[in-house]
């Protein structure tokens, strides 16, 4: 007689519903940093999300550190949706400089490119032997729940000669510590197991984790 219990069993599993990604808004316009967040977060969470950037107005950033300016970001985000929402704040702080551009990093010059800013920054840079800075990255989790921030950083140096073609921002002048050539020599996938983006993602993923484990339909 034919024993059909192995063979309805795995009929059973393969009927199993898939659970349904959860929405997830990224509170930028910024393709660059969705493409970061998305290599850096996706792999880290146990259940499937779905990244999509926010359609709203952005909000005025006016607070004093990376963690407010993300905060406010990600609040905007969660205010228009409704939908957990996730938002990232960073720069550059350059010890010589006093830790600027820090939060002023992508407005730092009156054009705002990143062509731009990196001139100024090297600029303002031009004799100076102390070329020691570190990217900063707050990440905010914002849910009708509650929120968390969490910072990452990424030591290095100031090189006065841009090099590399990949990554954005100052990633073609920042050399960080440990790696041979700058930021925007790393290939995207070396870059988002370092960076200061990387690692303030790692740090706030457990809490996106434990919201998806108790969002799950």
């Amino acid at each position: 007689m034919r024993d059909d219990s192995m063979e309805t069993e795995i009929d059973d599993e393969s009927n199993e519903p898939e659970i349904e990604p959860t929405v997830i808004i990224v509170a930028t316009h910024n393709a660059h940093k969705i493409g970061e967040i998305s290599r850096s977060l996706l792999p880290l969470l146990g259940l499937p999300v779905k990244l999509r950037p926010t359609s709203g107005k952005p909000p005025k950033e006016d607070g004093e550190t990376f963690a407010e300016n993300a905060l406010i970001k990600a609040r905007a985000a969660f205010a228009e949706t409704g939908l957990p929402s996730i938002a990232d704040d960073s720069g550059i702080c350059v010890d010589a400089l006093g830790g600027e551009p820090g939060i002023h990093s992508a407005r730092y010059t009156e054009e705002g490119t990143d062509e731009a800013n990196r001139a100024a920054l090297l600029a303002a840079l031009k004799g100076v032997k102390d070329r020691t800075a570190t990217f900063v990255c707050a990440v905010a989790f914002v849910t009708a729940e509650g929120e968390r921030v969490e910072v990452g950083e990424w030591p290095g140096k100031v090189r006065a000669v841009a090099k590399g073609d990949g990554g954005f921002g100052y990633d073609p002048i920042f050399a960080p510590n440990g790696v041979s050539g700058t930021a925007a020599e790393l290939t995207p996938t070396e870059k988002a197991a370092l960076s200061h983006r990387s690692r303030a993602i790692g740090q706030i993923a457990p809490a996106i984790n434990y919201y998806l484990n108790t969002h799950s339909a």
